[in-house]
């Protein structure tokens, strides 16, 4: 893949104070409430451009409101864009709304733009269940390619979003947040540079609010930049996270005559590296007609083999969850597929395929590499045969929860469960990089939500402006 460096417009500490409240995580992770937090932590917090509102904004907390009453925008933005009406055109309001926060905090000096082209090398430190990672990933300008040799997506898209995303980057210009980009390359060479790099001062320092520290530093060596592009220049890449803004790169460029248009600010992050971490994403089932645990029992019999965990108290329940877990791992490590199932009914369950025949029936297309997600035939042959969760019910978004392998998040799941407001939990094991390589490599994509990389790629260290 073509890549080359270029001159981020970045948060300047002397404008905004502390940078590490700029910065706020990809917009689609974020929620109203979280929203509200971001705004509090800084006038100048990137969501206001990434996650624009509607023209007439919401009631505000104190904080917030207080800006939007004394040196910021005013509540009707009319009075500062000329804003069209909102039955006119109630999404193009929200887009410019931002774009004029971006050109505000330009002309401001709240963002400044680095004197000479660079490549960014991106470092997050993080820990999940005790164990310390540090993860690479370096921020460069990537050329566009259609999907296919050199660029392989992972997972399906869906259209709403990539409107929202194209909406705002034709009003802004500018390249927001980053598209999280997987290689391979066994010699590290740009890995090499980064650690390299990272033993300047960085130029953004901070850490999240689930503590995680977040680094930038600047690669502007011309002889390392060289380095990094010419090892990425036979390079194909999968597209680990942010497929809808890379689907809106493509559809931008080709409807801009601006040749800038033609690259889009990608974050590459090396494979061969410990720090790479793909968490799993379980599954819950909500708001279904008719739904009976036992006949959903019964059915998973004729085709996996059912092992009951069940408990009768607190002690024994803690119990019997870490045997459901440790159960769906070990098989998971035999290159089984299995789930772990609870319904709500003092006892969890572990689902293993017999025979992967079932499956190849059930989706006779596709290859033997997606055969082999857990997911794959979760999908198919329960959501969709058992419990009839078909692709249009999904799409609807009505039965189905996705839930992120968060610290608390199976408990969470469980009460859930136990209190009524879900039917049916399914417990899944990650994806594995092997059989996201392969996948990709068949030219297919995995159900949506398969993977959850940890963390994530925060947006507002660097912006490209087209």
């Amino acid at each position: 893949m073509q890549i080359k460096p270029f001159r981020a417009f970045r948060f300047n500490p002397a404008v905004v104070g502390d940078v590490g409240n700029c910065i706020a995580p990809p917009y689609d992770v974020i929620s109203e409430d979280a929203r509200f937090q971001l705004l509090e932590k800084s006038q100048y917090n990137i969501v206001r451009i990434t996650k624009p509102t509607l023209g007439l904004m919401p009631v505000l907390r104190p904080a917030v409101q207080s800006y939007e009453a004394n040196g910021g925008f005013d509540s009707d933005e009319s009075e500062v864009l000329d804003a069209p009406k909102p039955k006119e055109a109630k999404e193009v309001n929200q887009y410019t709304r931002a774009a004029a926060y971006l050109a505000q905090w330009i002309e401001q000096g709240a963002l400044r733009q680095d004197r000479e082209e660079a490549i960014y090398a991106y470092v997050q430190d993080f820990v999940i269940g005790g164990t310390k990672y540090q993860r690479y990933s370096f921020i460069a300008l990537g050329k566009l390619e259609d999907f296919g040799k050199v660029v392989k997506p992972h997972e399906q898209i869906l259209e709403k979003p990539i409107v929202d995303r194209y909406n705002l980057k034709k009003a802004t210009s500018a390249d927001l947040g980053l598209v999280f980009m997987l290689y391979e390359d066994q010699q590290k060479i740009a890995d090499k540079i980064i650690t390299k790099a990272a033993q300047q001062d960085p130029l953004i320092d901070f850490a999240d609010e689930v503590d995680v520290r977040h680094q930038l530093f600047n690669i502007s060596n011309p002889k390392d930049i060289e380095k990094i592009a010419s090892m990425m220049k036979d390079k194909s890449c999968i597209i680990a996270d942010g497929h809808h803004r890379y689907t809106t790169g493509l559809k931008y460029a080709q409807d801009s005559d601006n040749p800038a248009a033609q690259y889009q600010m990608l974050a590459f992050a090396n494979t061969v590296q410990d720090g790479l971490v793909i968490l799993a994403t379980h599954r819950v089932v909500e708001n279904l007609r008719n739904f009976d645990l036992k006949k959903l029992i019964d059915g998973l019999n004729k085709r996996f083999f059912v092992t009951e965990y069940k408990f009768n108290n607190p002690q024994s329940r803690r119990q019997a969850r870490q045997k459901m877990l440790e159960h769906m791992k070990a098989e998971h490590r035999a290159d089984k597929c299995a789930f772990g199932i609870y319904g709500g009914n003092d006892c969890f369950y572990v689902a293993v395929l017999k025979d992967m025949d079932a499956i190849k029936k059930a989706a006779p297309r596709m290859s033997p590499a997606w055969r082999t997600l857990d997911l794959a035939i979760l999908h198919k042959l329960i959501l969709e045969e058992l419990l009839g969760i078909d692709q249009k019910l999904l799409t609807k978004g009505e039965n189905l929860q996705y839930i992120k392998d968060t610290p608390n998040a199976i408990d969470d799941t469980i009460y859930d469960v136990e209190g009524g407001d879900k039917q049916v939990a399914f417990f899944t094991n990650a994806v594995t990089i092997k059989q996201l390589k392969m996948v990709t490599d068949a030219g297919e994509r995995m159900p949506q939500k398969a993977t959850y990389f940890f963390p994530k790629l925060y947006s507002g260290l660097t912006i490209h402006k087209l």
